[in-house]
């Protein structure tokens, strides 16, 4: 089965707190197995990788969260969760489920939740700490994301528009332009040993692409063969083209080769490239932008957002704070 989302995961969550005490971890495990996850889906991990957090212990952290913000549950030590006499209330109830719209019926949550709607000069006042302060709007109740996930996909959405902007304006620009991008974005992943020393090792371009060879490091003990090609992105690169790149290598005395296109390259020039004896690196247009976003190439930072979490160590009272 799929991983359950995060609001489907607060009615078993509620009802192993109600057993007893239990910690955070053995949740996981426990609510794994009773959703007969598989070890894929128990070991799937977050877009951005979070650490050494799985997606399913990220949405049972969220349920538990929500679930003390409804005043349902109680952390009562670190890592540790508790159902409430409210909670406890609840299931003696046989509620068919608990997601978001039940929760948003309890006077506590709803004030949680209510923070993100107040005014900018209201918040300021109030200064919202914790996961609160995770909150910049209205808490969308039949979303089955957990925030980390709805940010996570919002990113997505901006990075996939950035780089669809960026590959219609790379296979739009000058010959000597895209030279340069080529050229920046080798020398921004370690390639040449310097722009200088890449320019004139390459310093080969024509027929709107780039053609030439770059050292693979500063010292110059390996060279890497060159080639670009601006084609539109429904324009396939195919075999031929790749059977002539690899056996260009050796008149190169090139052992490496990296063909980078805006397009794309067919299955058989894909099947080929496995099948040579030479290290071919091929990069289409979607890998393309990835890197030039990854080695900020053609794109510049506009904000950065800090996304923060509770350190438990510093309210450790075995630590040594105020030592």
């Amino acid at each position: 089965m799929t991983i359950p989302d995060y609001q489907s995961l607060m009615l078993p969550v509620l009802k192993i707190g109600a057993a007893q005490e239990t910690a955070a971890s053995a949740a996981v495990a426990a609510l794994a197995d009773e959703f007969r996850l598989t070890e894929a889906e128990r070991s799937e991990q977050m877009p951005s990788g979070r650490g050494s957090e799985t997606r399913f212990a990220n949405r049972v952290h969220w349920a538990i969260t929500y679930l003390v913000h409804a005043k349902l549950m109680i952390r009562p030590r670190r890592g540790f969760f508790v159902a409430t006499s409210a909670g406890r209330e609840m299931l003696a109830r046989n509620p068919a489920k608990i997601d978001n719209r039940v929760l948003a019926k309890i006077p506590e949550f709803a004030a949680w939740t209510g923070r993100s709607r107040t005014k900018p000069s209201e918040q300021q006042d109030q200064a919202p700490s914790g996961d609160a302060a995770m909150r910049t709007a209205p808490l969308p109740l039949s979303d089955t994301r957990t925030p980390h996930e709805r940010m996570e996909s919002d990113f997505q959405e901006l990075d996939a528009t950035l780089r669809d902007a960026l590959l219609q304006r790379v296979t739009g620009i000058s010959p000597a332009a895209f030279e340069y991008l080529i050229v920046d974005l080798l020398v921004s992943m370690g390639y040449g040993g310097g722009r200088k020393g890449a320019v004139k090792a390459i310093g080969q371009s024509g027929d709107g692409g780039v053609d030439g060879v770059i050292n693979q490091d500063e010292l110059g003990l390996d060279v890497v063969y060159v080639q670009a090609k601006r084609y539109q992105p429904e324009i396939a690169i195919g075999r031929p083209a790749l059977q002539a790149f690899v056996g260009s290598l050796d008149g190169l005395t090139a052992g490496k080769g990296i063909f980078v296109t805006t397009s794309r390259f067919s299955k058989d020039a894909l099947e080929y490239v496995k099948r040579t004896s030479k290290r071919v690196i091929l990069i289409d247009g979607n890998q393309l932008t990835q890197l030039m976003v990854q080695h900020n190439v053609g794109v510049r930072t506009h904000v950065v957002y800090q996304l923060k979490g509770l350190d438990e160590d510093y309210f450790d009272p075995d630590s040594q704070i105020g030592v």
